[in-house]
């Protein structure tokens, strides 16, 4: 049987050498070393049968954040079929790279041989670039292995995703992070054991919980904690809490600033502000700039709630929130918070009403069912003589000279007269709905 050919276009799947990353030289040669995705890889479960039958892959989509395992799944499927495997980064290769590996997919079909093709953070590709995949994967002539960390549903084209199945990947669990944390500690050829690194039961925990699920997080802030350690005169480096802190930096604060993480968090901000709770807001608020989330993003969620969700229930939130919108621009950060954080709490206090959005939906229905109304006589202007005699502004009564006309003359079209969009007491009425 002819030699199963692996080809990689970025140095991550190839096989770590010793000065590689910690991440890198940790990542699981087999299954057994594999942690964590239960769900997926457990006894009995779907990936877990594709890898031990060695049978032929159907095309995947592995959906899941950074440092589940995504690469080392596509690696474990690819070493336990027989086909050729090859392996494209969408950060670093287009159309022609594509077109170069299903090139090579086809010649290896005519041997015989079946090809699976795994790209790294597909999200990446465009719609074209997307588009130039679907005949290959139409016809057989790859089997896609995808990795994604955005929601496929937007970011992959559906023709794909009808193709594929999508399998999701947790984040690890704190426990799961510790035992990736201890054999790295303890494993002597590719993880720290030769530089007697120690830490405590505490610290490992602390690690495990700030790394929020991701184990590149934790064995890179691992490896810098160490490197960052004076051995003692019996060569062990015993890590403190400061330089672990000081290592882990922002990232467990980390997220795709365009991602769907940055809008879940978005999300779970304005719905805590609805909700008049102040210290969630202030949590999320924390989430998001310790995130590194742009502050004028921020600032302009704050000004829309403060009209959708608060409105005239309290003219001054909006106030609060265009003020602290002009500070963040005018001082930048990090000063710039105090105004973000003085404008969340002024919101979640603020009484809710939802009538601006109510008033202007229910507006906005007629408008569009009536566009083609034409605007009443009485209500056009007439700068000409000829408009004049037409009838243009004829009728018009002025209210402030004229009292009754408020009630007497309307300024709706005629099948809309009555019609009542805002109701005063809406102005401070504490009605909201979900926007």
């Amino acid at each position: 049987m002819p030699q199963k050919r692996s080809t990689t276009l970025f140095p991550e799947m190839s096989e770590p050498s010793i000065a590689a990353p910690l991440p890198q030289r940790m990542r699981p040669r087999s299954l057994q070393e594999f942690v964590g995705q239960e769900h997926l890889v457990g006894e009995g479960r779907v990936l877990r049968r594709l890898i031990e039958s060695g049978s032929t892959l159907p095309s995947l989509i592995l959906w899941g954040p950074p440092g589940t395992g995504k690469t080392t799944l596509a690696r474990l499927l690819a070493e336990t079929t027989d086909a050729e495997f090859i392996a494209v980064s969408a950060v670093f290769s287009g159309v022609k790279e594509l077109r170069g590996a299903i090139a090579d997919a086809r010649l290896a079909r005519q041997r015989g041989r079946r090809t699976t093709l795994f790209i790294d953070e597909i999200h990446r590709f465009n719609k074209a670039q997307q588009d130039a995949l679907l005949p290959a994967v139409e016809d057989g002539t790859v089997t896609l292995i995808g990795a994604t960390t955005e929601n496929p549903s937007f970011e992959v084209i559906s023709a794909l995703l009808s193709r594929s199945r999508v399998l999701v990947l947790n984040p690890l669990d704190e426990g799961e992070i510790e035992t990736i944390i201890r054999r790295a500690l303890s494993n002597e050829e590719q993880g720290l054991a030769s530089l007697k690194a120690e830490l405590s039961d505490e610290l490992i925990a602390r690690l495990a919980h700030l790394s929020g699920g991701d184990a590149r997080v934790a064995l890179a802030s691992l490896e810098a904690a160490v490197n960052a350690t004076q051995p003692n005169d019996r060569g062990v480096r015993s890590v403190t809490g400061e330089t672990l802190i000081e290592a882990l930096g922002r990232a467990q604060f980390a997220y795709d600033k365009g991602g769907e993480e940055h809008y879940n968090l978005a999300s779970a901000l304005i719905k805590s502000l609805r909700n008049s709770d102040v210290n969630a807001s202030l949590y999320w608020l924390a989430r998001m700039i310790e995130g590194g989330a742009d502050p004028v993003f921020i600032a302009r969620r704050l000004c829309i709630l403060a009209s959708e969700d608060i409105g005239l229930a309290d003219p001054q939130a909006m106030v609060q929130a265009a003020a602290a919108a002009d500070i963040v621009q005018l001082i930048g950060m990090p000063e710039g918070l105090f105004p973000l954080t003085q404008a969340t709490i002024y919101l979640a206090r603020a009484p809710k009403s939802n009538g601006v959005l109510r008033a202007y939906s229910a507006a906005h229905k007629d408008a569009t069912e009536t566009s083609r109304e034409p605007v009443p006589l009485h209500l056009r202007n007439a700068p000409t003589p000829l408009m004049k005699h037409l009838g243009y502004g004829k009728e018009y009564r002025y209210v402030h000279n004229d009292a009754a006309a408020e009630e007497e003359m309307s300024c709706l079209p005629e099948p809309l007269k009555g019609r009542v969009y805002f109701k005063e007491e809406e102005s401070g009425d504490g009605s909201q709905e979900p926007g």
